[in-house]
């Protein structure tokens, strides 16, 4: 029980923690305000330290493989968009807004953290992934606002302001140009582990605020355990299709293996790290719903590292038996 526990991932024990912490005490009024513009210091703190983290060389070098580039983004922001179109009946059985939820989880960024991890345990191109996580990250800012005004503007009636791409360049872009500007003097301490308190904390802040918000305008009260159970279920099925698409297609693209475990991981994955700020701004409007509009990723999120980290562990145990041969 002990060894179960000490393997969880952080990261998921702070989201769960801040899940029930809403649910007892959520942020009204006045603090809410307070918390939300700490908050956004947090997420701009967060993706300064991507900035300084990410090796200007090594990103200009990674740029020449392009084709492994445009198929990462290519999966990330028109075939995933795709998938989340045309599970449009799904609204019948989970209803608007968690569907909405499934939509919007289809539009974000690629992870950067995830996917280079779980990228070098399978002996995938891990520079390949970094720079190909940057730059999803980095063409979110303005790829993820438009996919949703055209995805769930006209069909669903989600108005987005122009004003939301500048909130996003100057929430996350910024920091990050920031971060890569001021590298030379601040990369040790951006590497260092005690900035990984940002990173979790970061995130912990946005669900908290997010899930408050639900909890005070209750809208909780409209979902089941069954909606709760079909999300899981679903989200399983969806990163295992995606896993398993992305490897056929980069397979019969001619590939290296090394690249098309890199496709395969950083192609499939989507960031809560940046899907949640994203949220917070593009569904400013929302009031309580937009609680409900990131559990779908948050699940997700969940989920598609806990089947990653099977599949990783077991591209690693295979390598070995290939070179063996």
């Amino acid at each position: 029980m002990l060894n179960a526990l000490r393997r969880l991932d952080p990261l998921i024990v702070l989201i769960v923690t801040a899940v029930l912490i809403a649910v007892v005490l959520p942020a009204r009024g006045q603090f809410a305000e307070v918390f939300a513009a700490l908050t956004n210091i947090a997420i701009a703190l967060l993706f300064f330290l991507y900035g300084a983290r990410l090796s200007t060389r090594e990103a200009l070098a990674g740029l020449k493989h392009w084709k492994l580039h445009l198929t990462i983004l290519a999966a990330t922001f028109v075939v995933y968009p795709l998938i989340g179109m045309a599970l449009r009946p799904l609204s019948f059985v989970v209803g608007d807004e968690l569907y909405l939820g499934i939509l919007y989880l289809t539009l974000v960024p690629s992870t950067v953290q995830s996917s280079v991890a779980f990228t070098s345990i399978a002996r995938g191109n891990v520079a390949g992934t970094i720079v190909s996580a940057s730059l999803s990250n980095l063409a979110g800012v303005i790829l993820t606002p438009l996919l949703v005004m055209l995805c769930m503007g006209a069909v669903h009636g989600i108005h987005i302001d122009s004003s939301v791409f500048l909130e996003i360049s100057l929430l996350l872009l910024l920091p990050f140009v920031l971060g890569q500007l001021t590298r030379r003097w601040v990369k040790n301490f951006a590497a260092h582990k005690a900035t990984k308190v940002v990173d979790r904390g970061s995130i912990a802040m946005v669900v908290y605020s997010a899930f408050s918000s639900g909890v005070v305008g209750g809208i909780w009260s409209d979902i089941g355990i069954a909606q709760l159970f079909f999300l899981i279920v679903f989200a399983v099925a969806l990163v295992s299709a995606v896993l398993w698409l992305t490897r056929w297609v980069s397979a019969r693209f001619g590939f290296a293996r090394p690249d098309v475990i890199a496709i395969e991981f950083c192609g499939s994955k989507k960031s809560l790290a940046t899907g949640l700020p994203m949220a917070s701004v593009i569904f400013a409007t929302g009031g309580g719903q937009l609680g409900l509009l990131i559990l779908p990723l948050m699940i997700y999120h969940q989920v598609q590292l806990m089947v990653c980290s099977w599949l990783a562990a077991r591209y690693a145990r295979q390598e070995p038996a290939a070179e063996a041969r």
